[in-house]
């Protein structure tokens, strides 16, 4: 059974088509990137996702069944605009947000002190959230999205004001979260993290859909085209014929190579200038990289 399904949604505001007949599936029990440029349509799909918005044509099913109310409860949500309440106690709102989704309070107080030990906030729990650090208002809101244990994640840039410490708490869980059979979605633009997370991904831009699959036969379609060398000396052999981009950073360069190209070439070029190569590997694109080229494509 599929998580999600589109069936050539479409929504348009005026005169712009945020969403252009998209059809999607994400497979239940999968991490799945959704991804794309400021604007692309990404939280457009979200809201109708969650039944906030509805399509101005097409269908979408959440497990299995329309979309509705009651699939909006099957979800749990983290939107990248925080929506806690500032003035109410870290513990009074967890509780609180936990009660909407059906749940009694004595469970929810159990669980949101579970959660608030979790994350190293139980001594913040009477404090109020205006009071909390981005960080810390950051992890509150993790919570709310995933205390009811809901079959179904949308997590919009959950990473945002974390510290390397907890980013990789909420990565862990989201792990286990999968592990216990829920779904969850990605939506970042943190590609290193969806390159190490997500099974699959959707690419969207300009309203459509311009990549979709399993992001480890996304990327095996690129073949080893990249070059990552490491040197230092003379870099006249970055401009040699068979290059098609760089991206330089401290000790070296990302090449992209053009199709057909013998990187054997391009080493013998960096040799003869006088490079000191330390480092010459062939490997795939990284998702970052093939983000660019598929929505500087689309343009």
């Amino acid at each position: 059974m599929n998580a999600i399904e589109l069936d050539s949604v479409t929504k348009a505001y005026d005169s712009v088509t945020a969403v252009d007949a998209v059809s999607l599936n994400i497979r239940q029990g999968a991490i799945v990137g959704l991804l794309g440029p400021n604007g692309a349509g990404k939280t457009t799909t979200i809201r109708m996702v969650m039944s906030i918005l509805m399509p101005d044509s097409g269908a979408i099913r959440v497990l299995d069944q329309p979309v509705s109310d009651r699939t909006r409860d099957l979800i749990g949500y983290l939107p990248e605009e925080r929506g806690l309440y500032p003035r109410m106690k870290v513990r009074d709102v967890i509780v609180f947000l936990a009660a909407l989704h059906g749940m009694s309070e004595a469970e929810a107080g159990k669980r949101a002190d579970e959660w608030l030990e979790r994350f190293e906030l139980s001594a913040w729990a009477d404090k109020k959230l205006i009071d909390l650090s981005k960080g810390m208002q950051q992890k509150v809101q993790f919570i709310t999205s995933v205390l009811h244990r809901p079959p179904l994640v949308i997590l919009d840039e959950p990473f945002s004001g974390l510290d390397p410490v907890n980013a990789a708490a909420v990565k862990d869980i989201m792990l286990e979260l999968r592990d216990q059979g829920s779904t969850v979605v990605l939506s970042t633009h943190r590609m290193e993290q969806v390159e190490k997370m997500c099974e699959s991904i959707c690419l969207i831009n300009h309203g459509k859909c311009v990549l979709d699959g399993e992001l480890r036969a996304i990327k095996q379609s690129y073949g080893k085209n990249t070059a990552h060398i490491e040197f230092t000396g003379p870099d006249g052999f970055l401009k040699h014929p068979s290059v098609a981009g760089v991206n330089r950073f401290g000790t070296g360069a990302e090449v992209k190579l053009k199709p057909g190209a013998d990187a054997q070439a391009l080493l013998k070029a960096a040799i003869e200038c006088g490079a000191q190569i330390s480092r010459f590997e062939l490997l795939e694109p990284s998702l970052n990289d093939i983000f660019i080229e598929r929505t500087t494509a689309h343009a």
